[in-house]
């Protein structure tokens, strides 16, 4: 059995969330070729929650840093560039996926059909430096898998990153002339004013339940929703029930300003590779073997059905020894992963053999009406 304190010392893995320590565990049981033991689980679960409540001071300390911070901008004492065409930030208070991605992609398909749309964002993980404009001859590591997966799936558009992200606006602006820049993950980056904040916050793990960093996983504090134009509940359960919804609007409590909808994670009825789809009702779960490294796999897992299944932190570089681990472990069967980790894998596994299932975000109701709002910002004008 694998011993607590190499499990708590483990650098390998470090959770940023509650919801990440079992993942943490069975990764680190799997990269130490361990038997899982489930005392030894919740021992590790119930210490990681210790170490986040002894850290409760600095938790203090963070947010008071934060909403000083937020206040100086929000009194223009701290000034924020104002780009000269829509921007649309979409982002969240907390850290882990809220369906940023899926998000982004929809507000593509959106606005790319009236207008040249740009999409700016960080580009986590990458390997190169400062501001980096996707072309036909970029790779991941370039842009990172988020971008790729963008820059892959919509040639008519242009992706960019950049950590500045006030830079890679105005190179942006410079270079392609898009007439609305989407920024992906840029709620917290002051620096850069958006026309209009989408605000995400997954199903079962609201933002108003959570504590700031380092006791809980946000950001910055709750207050910080109020710049939001648009709050989405997203991985919501298809038949959430109205009285459900009317409870989460409470405890959201959302400024007269402020509009609220519901989205669903919807599957593709494929899977995909570069070659060949297959239609995932003719898969049986026992010749699947699931892959994720995205922050939140459950859903993921749940729609598959899988037999077998391996995680690995968000935004993961797959080394050789993980590759080593992925093809023994998955025995002949089919390896299903995620759109995002595709980007990371394509090139390294067989390609009779790795798939991928897309996701899109759908409305559970009013998306005319989030449509018009969107396109609404077109007519407000930048500043409003």
């Amino acid at each position: 059995m694998i011993k607590i304190s190499l499990i708590c010392e483990s650098a390998y893995l470090r959770p940023d969330s509650y919801r990440d320590c079992e993942f943490a565990y069975l990764h680190i049981c799997e990269s130490a070729n361990q038997p899982i033991c489930e005392s030894a689980k919740i021992i590790y679960i119930c210490r990681m929650k210790w170490i986040r409540f002894i850290l409760f001071p600095f938790g203090l300390l963070y947010a008071m840093i934060t909403e000083i911070r937020n206040c100086l901008f929000d009194k223009g004492l701290l000034k924020s560039y104002v780009a000269p065409v829509p921007v649309i930030a979409v982002g969240n208070l907390s850290v882990g996926g809220t369906g940023k991605s899926p998000q982004t992609e929809y507000l593509i398909r959106l606005l790319s059909e009236k207008y040249r749309v740009a999409v700016l964002s960080r580009g986590y993980k990458r390997k190169s430096k400062g501001f980096v404009l996707a072309n036909e001859n970029t790779n991941m590591e370039e842009i990172g898998d988020e971008p790729f997966q963008f820059h892959t799936k919509f040639k008519h558009i242009h992706v960019a990153v950049d950590a500045d992200r006030t830079n890679g606006m105005k190179q942006l602006l410079q270079t392609v002339n898009p007439e609305v820049i989407l920024l992906d993950d840029a709620y917290q980056h002051r620096k850069v004013k958006a026309t209009a904040y989408i605000l995400l916050t997954a199903y079962g793990d609201l933002y108003c339940d959570d504590y700031i960093l380092p006791v809980g996983n946000l950001r910055e504090s709750v207050r910080g929703a109020k710049r939001a134009k648009i709050v989405i509940v997203t991985k919501c359960p298809e038949n959430i029930s109205l009285e459900e919804k009317q409870i989460i609007s409470k405890k959201l409590k959302l400024k007269s300003h402020q509009q609220l909808f519901f989205t669903t994670i919807g599957y593709d009825e494929f899977v995909y590779n570069a070659d060949q789809k297959i239609a995932l009702k003719d898969i049986s779960p026992a010749d699947i073997f699931a892959l994720a490294g995205i922050a939140n796999p459950a859903l993921f897992y749940a729609h598959l059905n899988a037999s077998e299944q391996m995680t690995f932190p968000d935004h993961h570089h797959f080394s050789s020894k993980d590759l080593e681990k992925i093809m023994d472990k998955s025995q002949g069967k089919l390896i299903l992963t995620t759109e995002k980790d595709y980007m990371r894998l394509s090139d390294k596994l067989p390609q009779n053999r790795l798939y991928y299932l897309p996701i899109q975000t759908r409305f559970l109701e009013n998306k005319s009406s989030f449509d018009q709002t969107i396109f609404s910002i077109f007519k407000s004008g930048v500043n409003s």
